[in-house]
C-alpha cells in the first residue's frame, strides 16, 4: 500500500503491506452537479426551506453586521462574499452600510496575510469594513446573564448596534460542541474570554462530544444565547466535502438552516469502518494544521477508531505552534496523564478541556506526532515525535507486533479532524 501525506506545501510518503491496511476512511462522496456558486444562490433564492429570502429579509436595513469565521476554519468565505455582495447592492445598500465581524472566540486576530486568505478577491474593497473580535477587551462586550448551566453570556457589543445579522459559516462535525456553524457563530465566535472558559468547561462532561446535541451541555450554552439577540438574524450555512469544496448550503433562519446543513453534514463526515484499529494515521488538512490546538482534533477523532494499547500518529505541521498555551503548560506541569486529568478537575482554565481530551488519549495509547514542534514541547504533552510519518508507522507495527499482533491493521484518516469513524466491530 503506497499513500502520499499532505504536509505544508508538499506531500509525504507512507507504504506499508496491504494486508495491514484496515480501511482509508475518508468524508464520504457527496456528488453534485452544481457550481459553489449555484449552490449557494439556490439556497438563498426563497431562503431555501428554512427562512425567507435574503432581499427580503434586507428590506429597511442600513446597518448590517456579516459574521464570517476566522483562518481556522475552511469556511468559503470568498465564495459566500461573491454570492452576497450583489444582494447587498440590490438592497441600495453601500460599504458604509456593512460591517464584517471576524468571529475569532477566544483565538487571536487574523494576520493581514490571512486576512487575504478569508476575503481573496474582496480582500481590497471589503478589507476596511472588517474588524476582528477580541474576547478579552470587556469593553466591547454586553452582558446578558446567564445560561441554564451558570456561563455568564457575554456578547459583543456590535450585534446590538446592527439592525439586521448575517452568519456565515460552515457545519462539520466538533469534537465536543457536537457540530460547527450556526449558534456558534454567537457563543463562542463573539463571546467574552470568562463566557468562552465557561462555555469550554462544559467539555468535560462525558455528552460533549462529536456529533452530539441533544443533552450537550456546550450546545445547551450556544443556544440560551440565541433569544437575547435582538436583531433579525439571517444565516448562510456551507457543507464541504472531502475536497473542501461547497458540497451543500442551507440559508433562512438560524436553527432551521443549521440543523439542515446537520442532516447533511453526518452524511458526509460520519464513515464506517470494519473495526477499531492497531495504528492510526490521522492527518490535520489545510487551514486545521495552523497549530497544535486545532489539529488535536485530529486525535480525538482518530482516538474514537483506535484500540486501547494501540498508536496513533498525527501528522500536521502546526505551522504556527502550540496555540493557547495554557493547555501545553498544564500538561507540562503533570508528571502523567492521569495526573493531568486530577489537575483538571481540580482547577479549571480556559484550554485545559483541550488538555483534557489529549491527556485522556495518552492514558490509553502512544501518540506520535509530525510536525514542526520541538520534540522536547511535543514530550512535556506526552507525545512522541516522529521525523516522518513512515518512521512513525514503522516503530507503531514494531511496537505492536510485541504485544502480540501478528498483521496490527492501519486506519488511515486522509482528513482526521472532521472524519468521524463509525466502528462497525
Amino acid at each position: 500500500m503506497k499513500l502520499t501525506i499532505p504536509y505544508l506545501n508538499t506531500t509525504l510518503p507512507l507504504e506499508f503491506p496491504d494486508e495491514n491496511l484496515l480501511a482509508v476512511a475518508e468524508p464520504n462522496d457527496f456528488t453534485v452537479a452544481l457550481s459553489p456558486e449555484a449552490i449557494l444562490q439556490e439556497s438563498m433564492g426563497a431562503g431555501g426551506k428554512t427562512g425567507q429570502a435574503l432581499e427580503t429579509f434586507l428590506q429597511g436595513s442600513s446597518r448590517v453586521l456579516i459574521i464570517i469565521n476566522d483562518a481556522t476554519r475552511p469556511t468559503p468565505t470568498e465564495t459566500m462574499l461573491g454570492v452576497l455582495r450583489p444582494i447587498f447592492e440590490q438592497a441600495g445598500l453601500q460599504s458604509e452600510n456593512l460591517t464584517f465581524l471576524v468571529a475569532t472566540g477566544a483565538h487571536r486576530g487574523p494576520t493581514e496575510e490571512e486576512y487575504r486568505q478569508i476575503l481573496g478577491v474582496h480582500y481590497n474593497t471589503l478589507r476596511t469594513r472588517c474588524v476582528h473580535h477580541d474576547a478579552r477587551k470587556d469593553e466591547d462586550m454586553v452582558d446578558l446573564g446567564t445560561t441554564r448551566n451558570g456561563t455568564p453570556i457575554l456578547l459583543n457589543k456590535r450585534i446590538f448596534e446592527a439592525d439586521r445579522i448575517i452568519v456565515t459559516g460552515s457545519v462539520e462535525p466538533h469534537y465536543f460542541a457536537g457540530f460547527t456553524g450556526g449558534r456558534k457563530a454567537f457563543l463562542p465566535g463573539i463571546a467574552a474570554y470568562k463566557t468562552i472558559q465557561a462555555n469550554h468547561k462544559q467539555a468535560l462532561s462525558p455528552q460533549a462530544r462529536s456529533l452530539a446535541l441533544e443533552g450537550n451541555p456546550v450546545h445547551e450554552d450556544m443556544m440560551d444565547a440565541l433569544p437575547l439577540i435582538k436583531a433579525p438574524v439571517f444565516s448562510l450555512m456551507t457543507v464541504l466535502d472531502k475536497e473542501q469544496q461547497v458540497a451543500a448550503a442551507s440559508a433562512g433562519d438560524l436553527m432551521a438552516s443549521f440543523y439542515a446543513a446537520v442532516e447533511i453534514a453526518r452524511k458526509i463526515f460520519c464513515v464506517s469502518i470494519p473495526a477499531k484499529a492497531d495504528i492510526v494515521v490521522s492527518v490535520a488538512k489545510f487551514p486545521m494544521d495552523i497549530d497544535l490546538y486545532q489539529s488535536q482534533k485530529a486525535i480525538d477523532n482518530g482516538a474514537i477508531a483506535l484500540k486501547d494499547g494501540g498508536t496513533l500518529i498525527l501528522v500536521s505541521s502546526c505551522r504556527d505552534g502550540i496555540g493557547d498555551a495554557a493547555y501545553a503548560k498544564l500538561l507540562a506541569a503533570a508528571s502523567s496523564p492521569a495526573d493531568a486529568l486530577e489537575r483538571i478537575r481540580a482547577e479549571y482554565k480556559l484550554g485545559y478541556h483541550k488538555a483534557a481530551k489529549m491527556a485522556a488519549v495518552s492514558a490509553r495509547a502512544t501518540v506520535k506526532a509530525v510536525t514542526e514542534l520541538p520534540a522536547e514541547r511535543l514530550k512535556s504533552m506526552f507525545i512522541e515525535s516522529a521525523p516522518s510519518p513512515q518512521n512513525a508507522l514503522d516503530e507503531a507495527i514494531t511496537k505492536a507486533r510485541a504485544q502480540g499482533v501478528v498483521t496490527p491493521k492501519i486506519l488511515i484518516l486522509p482528513d482526521g479532524c472532521v472524519t468521524v469513524p463509525d466502528s462497525e466491530g
